[in-house]
């Protein structure tokens, strides 16, 4: 017998008492491990009583862990019980798991399962704790409500559109004060262009004479008729976001602070621009400030908004992660390598659904032109490989000094685009005299002893 078989037929059992579990929309297989003559594969329904059962038939067996594939928001409910039973749940990723081709069918999966979590080759996916875990469904349902709700404003700019009513021109959101006034005298039955032109906050730019003319139109019926129930759908929807915000603002006053003892937290440097429609009503950042005691909205290009959404996707525990690679690279931010014979053949990101990860891309983004530090890094990527390359860059920068944020309980300070030029000009000047050093040479330019570099 070779050394290599040898070998293999000693790998230890990591968790004797593991079961396995292939769950569907209508039957579930679990596996425990061959103990005597008893039953080790047994279905069961997906009723609550039957998942109940599932349980106390775990807990007959002895079993300590479970694992299982994530399979929809199916395994939902039965994590939910199997843990509140005190079971250490499994939930992992379904491409860690892939059996032998040809042998496709739940009853040996599920001992699949359990053969691969018993010799400790799977790992669980990351799940935040229940508080979070409840803020992050309800930052969930608030985003598709928004999403839902946006068609409609398109829906009433079309229906005006079409009766060459040009309130888009004159001002820049319809669903602002004055635009939601004009459009609900419209639905209410007023047709004079002077008395809508005069629904106008006096800040807007145009006139009340360019409002009155945009406002003239040919009024159709059918189109009116879009009009209407396009607002009336708007008015819902908004109704339903506030009543989110509710939740939100109850689920944050049962959540208690994350953190042992008070951190300074910093004042920001200057204010953050007016809350938009869409932002949360909560008080975002004095929230986030109390339960973490760090100000994650105060990073570049991380609003509030974005900042509960990476609060409620990461969790505030950075332990999860060992190092903050390990964070970029579940955020699916770090670069994949395909290496063979000791090259690179390609790097690239693979492609991922991870929400915190799309909240970092998007605040990549929103840093393009700003002044700060992130701004000046995302230009300089820019340069070197395009917009693609340097939102991902940027992204992962991002997330490295949340992590660090999370981590250390530290103040996030601000340095600005000038200093962040400047510290790459000296590490490049650094770079250039050790390489010169290397050859045999010496740096002597004027400007460089001038500026103490």
């Amino acid at each position: 017998m070779s050394k290599r078989a040898k070998h293999l037929e000693q790998i230890a059992m990591v968790h004797p008492h593991a079961a396995g579990l292939d769950i569907g929309s209508r039957e579930i297989w679990a596996c425990v491990p061959p103990d005597g003559d008893g039953e080790t594969v047994k279905p069961f329904g997906t009723f609550t009583p039957d998942l109940h059962r599932l349980a106390d038939w775990l807990e007959s067996q002895d079993v300590d862990t479970v694992a299982m594939e994530s399979t929809g928001v199916y395994w939902i409910p039965v994590f939910e019980i199997l843990e509140a039973r005190g079971l250490k749940v499994y939930l992992v990723n379904a491409r860690h798991i892939k059996h032998v081709p040809g042998r496709k069918s739940d009853y040996l999966d599920c001992q699949w399962i359990q053969k691969l979590h018993a010799l400790g080759l799977l790992r669980a996916s990351f799940r935040p704790d229940s508080e979070m875990c409840t803020l992050r469904t309800y930052l969930r349902h608030r985003a598709q409500l928004i999403q839902h709700r946006s068609p409609h404003i398109l829906h009433m700019q079309k229906a005006l559109q079409q009766m060459n009513i040009q309130l888009p021109q004159v001002l820049t959101d319809i669903t602002g004060e004055t635009g939601m006034a004009i459009v609900r005298a419209m639905v209410a039955g007023e047709r004079d262009a002077v008395k809508l032109a005069q629904l106008r906050d006096p800040k807007c730019k145009s006139s009340e004479e360019t409002f009155a003319k945009a406002l003239t139109g040919d009024w159709q019926t059918e189109h009116l008729f879009v009009l209407k129930q396009s607002l009336e759908l708007y008015d819902f929807y908004t109704v339903q976001v506030a009543a989110c915000d509710a939740q939100l603002q109850q689920q944050f006053s049962a959540m208690k602070p994350r953190w042992d003892t008070a951190p300074e937290v910093a004042p920001r440097t200057k204010p953050r621009r007016k809350k938009r429609n869409n932002d949360p009503a909560v008080e975002a950042q004095a929230e986030i400030i109390r339960l973490t005691g760090v100000d994650l909205a105060a990073v570049a290009g991380i609003g509030d908004s974005l900042a509960l959404t990476i609060l409620s996707e990461i969790g505030t525990d950075m332990s999860k992660w060992p190092t903050e690679k390990h964070f970029a690279s579940w955020l699916g931010l770090a670069p994949h390598n395909d290496i063979s014979g000791g090259r690179v053949l390609r790097s690239r990101t693979l492609p991922t659904n991870n929400r915190a990860g799309q909240a970092f891309r998007q605040a990549a983004t929103s840093v393009s032109r700003s002044p700060s530090a992130f701004g000046a890094y995302y230009r300089r990527k820019r340069a070197q490989g395009g917009p693609r390359f340097a939102q991902v860059a940027t992204a992962h920068k991002m997330a490295r000094t949340v992590y660090h944020l999370l981590k250390y309980r530290v103040s996030y300070a601000e340095i600005g685009a000038e200093a962040f030029e400047q510290k790459q000009r000296e590490r490049e000047v650094a770079a250039l005299r050790k390489k010169a050093a290397k050859l045999g040479f010496t740096l002597t330019s004027p400007q460089l002893i001038q500026t103490g570099t």
